[in-house]
């Protein structure tokens, strides 16, 4: 699915055994891309062309017949889509040589699909977009071009927020530069804070919210109380930011350390505010209920700031995400980046760079933040005209650009789905069925545990 502006998806790859590019795989569509290997030409990832492949079919406007086509797999629906068209038409727009075309293929998972079936036909995109650390496994199966020989002096990775290019790096040379980047909010009912006389910013810490909570559910929506927040079984992304919270972590290096007394006081204060408080529950879909005024908070990626400002008809707030001994604690980032395809044309290639410059001028990239909410990505997007005047119609948006600089990688066990699905399910477990976080952070850890060994040396061939 594309990163819905409601409910954005943080799934990362999926290693279940030994090989990270195995692992890093769906499964068996995972097998099928490294095997893929380079059948009819290299298999040295820092050489761009590989002989034996094609572009894929693609359609050309005749407006644009005769300049080099450059075929974009884009990941997006929606809002999200017609912002990445109107970006391409601007480009195609503003020169005479290349004509990017775009097409949509519905969510990351559906595009990890094509796009190994495609490597498999050797009839292949020029550019794919895979989210966080999800590209390690095309990177191991020799299907991503190197970048670092386009950078210049005007174009290079010291444009782009720090927090973000470290990601799209493997083994010391740039495989993704980024694009829809994201990292979670706090969103909360500021309509129902001012009528409580709450503070307008919202709350900084879980403890704050705990004193907030009592006001809250003495309203009534729909003859129940109203939630002080919603939490969902998908919160792992959001798990990461509320262990640091609490000043842990999910792994330390290599050693799972989510069980350990940080974690374990994150969780458990969790499950007494759903449980024992009543002041919380699991939502089917917490952005559904905070935006139909059943809870008066949820957590979401700055992705979600302009949906649910759409789809609220509250003042909607957003803060940081809350922190504990930590605050404000540090937040993973998100969202995904840009690569391009190794295939048989250099020249494609080349053309595909021009398009990444072009992204990353300030101006385009402060035009994508606006229309989607994604993060502008280039640092001196935020001072634009664009970003300025965003920010004066929606302060919202400056406490997503405020929280920037305290984005930071996952820990390692949040690079694989196994290991996120198992995390989620446990975070379930305690949110919805009331179990006691210690014995089911003693069941997780050692399944995480397994994930990390697994997959430790090629993880640190990755590092470099």
């Amino acid at each position: 699915m594309s990163r819905s502006l409601l409910t954005p998806s943080r799934r990362l790859a999926t290693p279940s055994r030994r090989s990270l590019l195995a692992g890093l795989g769906l499964g068996a569509v995972g097998l099928g891309a490294a095997a893929c290997g380079a059948p009819g030409g290299s298999d040295d990832a820092s050489e761009p062309v590989r002989d034996g492949f094609s572009q894929a079919d693609l359609e050309i406007p005749s407006k644009y017949k005769g300049r080099t086509a450059i075929l974009f797999w884009a990941p997006f629906t929606g809002n999200l889509y017609a912002e990445v068209q109107k970006l391409f038409t601007k480009f195609n727009e503003s020169q005479d040589d290349i004509v990017a075309i775009s097409e949509s293929q519905g969510s990351y998972a559906d595009l990890n699909q094509k796009f190994t079936a495609s490597l498999q036909a050797k009839a292949v995109p020029d550019i794919v977009c895979f989210p966080e650390m999800q590209w390690l496994q095309f990177y191991f199966s020799s299907a991503l071009a190197p970048l670092d020989d386009y950078f210049d002096d005007d174009w290079n990775l010291d444009v782009y927020l720090p927090n973000y290019v470290g990601e799209g790096k493997a083994a010391g040379s740039t495989y993704v530069v980024p694009f829809a980047r994201s990292n979670p909010l706090y969103y909360y009912n500021k309509t129902v804070y001012k009528k409580l006389g709450l503070p307008e910013e919202g709350p900084k810490t879980w403890d704050e919210l705990a004193e907030f909570a009592p006001e809250i559910t003495k309203l009534q929506v729909d003859g129940k109380p109203m939630s002080a927040m919603t939490f969902s079984s998908a919160d792992e992304w959001f798990g990461q930011a509320d262990i640091w919270a609490f000043g842990g972590q999910n792994s330390k290096d290599f050693d799972v350390t989510i069980n350990q007394d940080p974690g374990v006081e994150w969780l458990e204060w969790q499950r007494k505010f759903i449980h024992e408080d009543k002041f919380a529950y699991m939502a089917k879909s917490s952005g559904t209920d905070f935006t139909t005024g059943i809870s008066a908070g949820t957590r979401g990626s700055t992705a979600s700031l302009r949906g649910f400002t759409d789809e609220a008809d509250f003042e909607v707030g957003a803060a940081f995400m809350l922190g504990q001994v930590n605050s404000p604690t540090k937040v993973p980032t998100g969202g995904s980046g840009l690569s391009i395809v190794r295939s048989d044309s250099k020249e494609r290639q080349d053309a595909c760079a021009e398009l990444f410059r072009f992204l990353a001028e300030p101006e385009n990239s402060a035009q994508w933040h606006k229309g989607t909410g994604y993060v502008p990505i280039v640092k001196t997007a935020k001072d634009t005209k664009i970003v300025k005047d965003l920010v004066k119609e929606d302060p919202n948006f400056k406490v997503a650009l405020d929280q920037l600089e305290n984005a930071h990688t996952a820990d390692r066990t949040n690079w694989f789905q196994g290991a996120v699905t198992d995390i989620a399910a446990a975070m379930a477990q305690v949110y919805g069925d009331n179990k006691e976080a210690k014995p089911v952070l003693d069941a997780l850890a050692p399944k995480l545990q397994e994930v990390l060994d697994d997959n430790r040396e090629d993880i640190e061939k990755v590092l470099g």
